[in-house]
């Protein structure tokens, strides 16, 4: 089994139910085995601004699904849920993103990992370092910390609940 650490995202609906759903999808896939939950973080919207704020988390996943594979998965759940991406950066019901892979990097036209923006992104940098505060980027070979430390995203990031909540 691979560790895996996927971001989950949303600010169109009823965002907790979302963040709920999407849990428990990956949760009902026999194929997915999940370890880590993040707490729910309030964030503001990152790229354009103009639209509602987000609730963002991170969680960990083991899997022996091959990158390519757990791509179609977590699209095939965000279509379940109602995703329509209207433009990049746009208002969404729910967005899946592969953070990192174990310490493998890929880039593809489909896929890139990791994240090609995890390292800019406090969303994402404050909740992995809650679930995997050892995690090191496989292309910068630094720390969570040091991420979080060199990070130059000034948006406010808010904790609001823990994640194992929304687990049904």
């Amino acid at each position: 089994m691979t560790s895996i650490y996927l971001g989950l995202g949303t600010n169109l609906g009823k965002r907790e139910n979302n963040l709920s759903q999407c849990v428990n999808l990956l949760s009902a896939n026999q194929e997915i085995d999940l370890k880590k939950l993040s707490s729910i973080y309030e964030t503001e919207p990152y790229g354009f601004t103009e639209q509602p704020r987000f609730l963002n988390m991170v969680v960990e996943i083991e899997t022996m699904l091959a990158p390519n594979q757990l791509l179609r998965v977590t699209q095939d759940i965000e279509k379940k849920l109602g995703k329509k991406k209207l433009f990049h950066w746009g208002p969404r019901k729910i967005d899946i993103d592969i953070l990192s892979y174990q310490d493998r990097v890929i880039k593809q036209e489909m896929l890139t990992i990791p994240h090609a923006q995890l390292h800019l992104r406090k969303f994402v940098l404050i909740p992995l370092n809650e679930i995997a505060p050892g995690f090191i980027h496989p292309l910068f070979n630094k720390n969570i910390n040091q991420l979080l430390d060199e990070c130059q995203d000034e948006s406010k990031v808010t904790k609001i609940m823990h994640g194992k909540n929304l687990i049904s």
